[in-house]
């Protein structure tokens, strides 16, 4: 390999590293917006889950999930893998593997404060190693079927299904696995009484805050460093995604009349929503894109929890399913150049392949919970949701001196 090659390949490889530890960091984000959401009682519980989750997802992603979505094998020597490229291909696994794990992580979430711990463990090797690669592999992968050239989608459409760093991949994705976990378990004791609303309140703004920081800064790298290759970075996907999360929070702010967690996950929503086209738009367009998804998410949530009366947690199915949805279809507006986008879309392979998704999604993850329900429940008991998942899993609170006497 000549030094010109060489220093290609290298500068690939950080590249691409880089962007899969942004992408690390964004699990702690998940964590802390979980703990600051969820009662005191819970709060052990939500990061002991979501690093658990990731720790299984690396193992089934490298074995089972990687393989089925790209074809590629880890089964050979070290000096295979690192191959002629500095061990490129390991890079990108890393990457897209921080990808898979948010999907455990987006439906940790939504079942919090009543979910058997070791079931949804069950459950998230499930999605990470077989789901949720199908999937992708069918977008982004070797499964000619939704986002490839050659695909039907591409010959119906004129284009193929495009969602260049996830919308529907990844947040739609697992929104609507999660949509199908939360109404297998029931809302939590107490969230409604003879038919009456009785919100629970969120344990730690601060908290809630830094899970929302913590993601925002993290999403620059899921976006941007999507493109996999240091010659194919783009400007314009930095600016998008930052344009589409200020439309989040302004509107969620003005929609929700300043309420502190709105406005914290009003941010998320528009960088969920941006993330199909954000290679496609036009910076004002992004921002029309996130000022919608913010709107989505407030409203969504309160017709989520007081109208259809089903309690996810932190809004997961609003934010991840809902926001995520809309921005696979979004992809194929406001990426149009009659709207100043770059115009590498179709409106109808967006929605098709959108919808497809969600179906995919909330039929699979019906099916995997009402199966490992049937063999192991995954709902705790009244009384271990009454004494808190920490005392009842962990054997410990978030706080342990407080308990010493």
């Amino acid at each position: 390999m000549d030094d010109l090659t060489t220093l290609q390949s290298g500068s690939n490889v950080l590249f691409v590293l880089l962007g899969a530890i942004m992408v690390f960091a964004m699990h702690g984000g998940f964590a802390f917006l979980e703990v600051g959401t969820v009662r005191r009682k819970n709060q052990v519980n939500a990061l002991v889950k979501i690093l658990s989750d990731f720790g299984v997802s690396a193992i089934v992603y490298f074995l089972v999930g990687f393989p089925i979505a790209y074809g590629a094998t880890f089964l050979v020597s070290a000096e295979a893998l690192l191959g002629g490229n500095l061990g490129y291909d390991l890079v990108k696994f890393f990457f897209l593997m921080t990808f898979a794990a948010a999907v455990p992580a987006i439906i940790s979430g939504g079942i919090a404060e009543r979910a058997r711990f070791w079931p949804q463990v069950l459950a998230a090797a499930i999605f990470v190693g077989f789901v949720y690669p199908l999937f992708e592999g069918m977008v982004w992968g070797r499964l000619t079927f939704l986002g490839q050239e050659g695909s039907w989608l591409a010959r119906l459409c004129g284009a193929p299904f495009h969602d260049y760093a996830g919308s529907v991949v990844v947040h739609t994705l697992g929104g609507w696995l999660a949509l199908a976990a939360v109404l297998q378990l029931g809302p939590r004791t107490g969230r409604w009484v003879n038919g009456k609303s009785r919100p629970i309140p969120v344990s730690n703004i601060p908290m809630l805050a830094l899970g929302s920081w913590m993601l925002c800064i993290g999403w620059f790298g899921f976006n941007v460093m999507s493109a996999q290759n240091i010659t194919a970075i783009s400007g314009l996907v930095a600016v998008n995604s930052l344009m589409a999360m200020a439309g989040g929070i302004v509107v969620s702010l003005v929609v929700s009349k300043n309420d502190p967690g709105f406005v914290h996950n009003g941010a998320l929503a528009g960088l969920v929503a941006v993330c199909a086209g954000s290679d496609q738009y036009h910076p004002l367009g992004s921002l029309m894109v996130g000022g919608v998804a913010g709107y989505i998410f407030v409203k969504g949530f309160i017709w989520e929890q007081e109208k259809l009366k089903i309690d996810d947690v932190l809004g997961v199915w609003p934010l991840h399913g809902l926001c995520g949805a809309w921005g696979g279809i979004a992809c194929g507006i406001f990426g149009s150049k009659v709207l100043g986008g770059i115009g590498d879309v179709s409106f109808f392979a967006q929605l098709l392949g959108t919808l497809f998704g969600v179906g995919f999604a909330f039929f699979a993850g019906y099916i995997i919970y009402k199966l490992i329900d049937s063999a192991f429940g995954v709902r705790l008991t009244e009384e271990e949701e009454y004494n808190g998942s920490d005392i009842t899993i962990h054997n410990i609170e978030a706080y342990p001196e407080e308990s010493v006497r």
